[in-house]
C-alpha cells in the first residue's frame, strides 16, 4: 500500500472531533501514517496534545491563527512556549497572514506582529512552523527574509502563491503543501506553479475538514465526514475526511507528470524528513 503522511490538518475542529477516532481508523486503512493537527487558538491547543497523546500518529502544532488573534490573551506568547516545551515531539501552527475576505476584517499590523513572534518562536526552538497565508505572500516573504532562513523548515500550507515566488521562498527554507483547494486553480496555472517546486519541498495535506477535493472522474467518490451539529440536513456542511488525500495526489502527480506511487514516495519522505527532529514522534527510514 501507497504510503501518506497528511501534512496538516484540523481533527481537533469541533465539527470532526467526535467522530475522530473513526476518521483516524479509516485513514490508516488508507495508508495514512501520520497527520499533522494543526492548532489555531490558545482554546484549542489542549485538544490537540490530548489527541496526540492518544494517538502517536499524529503530529501536533501549536499556533494562533490570523483569524483568532483578537481571542488572544496577554499570556499567550507564554503560553505557547510552555506547550512547546511540554511536548517536545510538537511544531508550531498554525499561524500565519491574511488579506483574504476574512482576513481584512482583522488588523493587519496586529496580524504581523503575533506572526512574527511565533515565526521567531519556532526557530528559536528549532522546530518547523505550519503557515497559512491568503493574498499576502509578498508580506509573507518580507516576515520570513527577516527572521530566516529556516533550516527546521516552514511549511507553506495549502499553497496557492505564483510560481514566480517559488525560488524566493524554498531559498529560505520553506515547503509547499498541496490540499484540495488547488484543484480550485486553473489548471495551467496551477501545472505551472506545482512545476515550480523542487520535489524535495513538495508536501500533500487534506486541511480536513475544510478543502474538500474536487471530483475530476465521475466514477470515483471522496469520503466525508458526517456533521454532528445541527438537526437541518441542507445546512450540513460537506466535511472533508483525511483519506482524500488520495484524490490530491492522483491531481498533483498527474500535473508533474509522475506516477502517483512517486510522488507520494516523495511526498512522505519529505514530511518525514521536516517533522524528524530532537524529541519527534516521527522516525526517519
Amino acid at each position: 500500500m501507497i504510503k501518506l503522511f497528511d501534512a496538516h490538518c484540523h481533527l481537533q475542529d469541533p465539527r470532526i472531533i467526535n467522530k475522530a477516532p473513526s476518521v483516524i481508523k479509516t485513514a490508516l486503512e488508507n495508508g495514512i501514517l501520520h497527520f499533522a493537527v494543526n492548532g489555531v487558538s490558545e482554546k484549542d491547543w489542549h485538544l490537540v496534545k490530548e489527541m496526540s497523546n492518544s494517538y502517536p500518529s499524529i503530529i501536533p502544532s501549536f499556533g494562533i491563527h490570523p483569524w483568532f488573534i483578537m481571542d488572544k490573551t496577554s499570556n499567550w506568547l507564554k503560553l505557547l512556549r510552555e506547550f512547546m516545551d511540554d511536548t517536545p515531539c510538537a511544531a508550531i501552527g498554525e499561524i500565519g497572514l491574511d488579506k483574504g475576505s476574512r482576513g481584512k476584517t482583522i488588523d493587519f499590523t496586529n496580524q504581523v506582529e503575533t506572526f512574527s513572534l511565533q515565526l521567531e518562536l519556532a526557530k528559536e526552538l528549532k522546530r518547523p512552523a505550519s503557515v497559512h497565508c491568503v493574498r499576502a505572500f509578498g508580506d509573507l516573504l518580507d516576515v520570513m527574509k527577516a527572521i530566516g532562513p529556516f533550516p527546521e523548515g516552514v511549511i507553506l500550507h495549502s499553497y496557492l502563491g505564483s510560481a514566480e515566488m517559488v525560488p524566493e521562498f524554498a531559498k529560505l527554507g520553506a515547503y509547499f503543501s498541496f490540499s484540495g483547494f488547488l484543484m480550485a486553480m486553473k489548471e495551467n496555472k496551477a501545472k505551472k506553479m506545482v512545476k515550480a517546486v523542487p520535489f524535495d519541498r513538495i508536501l500533500l495535506e487534506t486541511d480536513a475538514p475544510d478543502a474538500l477535493p474536487k471530483i475530476l472522474n465521475d466514477s470515483e467518490s471522496v469520503f466525508l465526514v458526517e456533521e454532528e451539529e445541527g438537526n437541518d440536513e441542507e445546512l450540513k456542511e460537506m466535511l472533508n475526511h483525511p483519506a482524500n488525500i488520495q484524490f490530491v495526489l492522483a491531481y498533483v502527480a498527474r500535473l508533474l507528470d509522475m506516477s502517483k506511487e512517486e510522488l507520494a514516495d516523495v511526498s512522505y519522505r519529505n514530511a518525514v524528513r521536516i517533522f524528524s527532529y530532537e524529541g519527534s514522534k516521527v522516525q526517519k527510514d
